[in-house]
């Protein structure tokens, strides 16, 4: 799994080319990241996908590449350079989706990273090759794709019950079924011919889907938000834009008491801001 895919190339290039952007301008990367409030709230829906060409830094680009890169050959030779846009895309979509569900009351909820695409092609790879090998980053050991399957699902499921660290496991999770999905649909064939493996990787996923619905509670431990986060959008809405109307109050009170040339960059820049409104 060393060869590299054209798709998979171009696709490289342009997380790195947003990602550097990204590094090097703040308001870009908080303008295209995934903001749970951004998108219920102000509908800005194309942060379901600009999110996925952003990272926090170079260790979190590089990861995702290489990780990309590792699968990316077999996936586009099997289904092909639109399949495996489709895919890509989708479990990118689709694991942002699952994260908006989970954080919905989270408004400051944020992420970036490319994980959920990457871990949808790492998937549909494992759904067309479940007997192949996967080795681990220097170490000399190596698995069959079903089993580092199962234990990657619930190793992830796991992690998002607990919520102890600053890792998007909802993503990877939702990416992971939806590659999953989208590669047994579109090569049936082929995931028949080793349909329990596959049933294996995909069980735990499920499980947590429908716990999730019905008793969120028991997957949800570290993340089920307290009575008083029970907001729906508007009533978030109309929070943030009370809180947006005293900042612009104390703002122009400051400018009444001393003057407009008191005020810092950052104020005039909010104030301009509000009036473009």
């Amino acid at each position: 799994m060393t060869e590299i895919g054209v798709v998979a190339l171009v696709t490289v290039i342009l997380n790195l080319v947003v990602s550097y952007k990204g590094f090097k301008d703040t308001g870009f990367y908080y303008k295209y990241a995934f903001i749970v409030d951004e998108i219920l709230v102000h509908k800005e829906y194309y942060r379901l996908i600009s999110s996925g060409f952003l990272h926090v830094g170079w260790t979190h680009l590089l990861f995702n590449m290489i990780s990309l890169c590792f699968f990316s050959a077999d996936v586009e030779a099997v289904l092909g350079i639109k399949n495996f846009v489709i895919i890509y895309l989708s479990s990118l979509v689709g694991g942002n989706l699952l994260s908006l569900f989970i954080h919905r009351q989270h408004g400051d909820y944020s992420a970036v990273g490319a994980s959920g695409a990457v871990c949808g092609i790492i998937f549909a790879c494992i759904a067309l090759f479940p007997g192949m090998e996967i080795g681990f980053f220097g170490i000399p050991l190596y698995i069959p794709a079903w089993i580092y399957g199962v234990l990657y699902m619930l190793f992830t499921i796991f992690r998002i019950r607990n919520n102890d660290d600053n890792i998007g496991h909802e993503a990877h999770l939702g990416g992971a079924f939806i590659g999953l999905l989208f590669a047994a649909c579109l090569e049936p064939q082929a995931v028949k011919q080793h349909y329990l493996p596959v049933l294996a990787v995909v069980l735990p996923c499920v499980v947590f889907m429908y716990l999730l619905v019905r008793k969120p509670h028991m997957v949800l431990t570290g993340n089920t938000p307290g009575p008083q986060r029970y907001l729906n959008v508007e009533d978030r809405y109309n929070q943030q834009k009370a809180a947006q109307q005293q900042e612009i109050d104390a703002i122009l009170d400051k400018i009444h008491r001393k003057g407009i040339n008191s005020l810092s960059a950052e104020e005039k820049q909010k104030l301009q801001d509000y009036s473009e409104r």
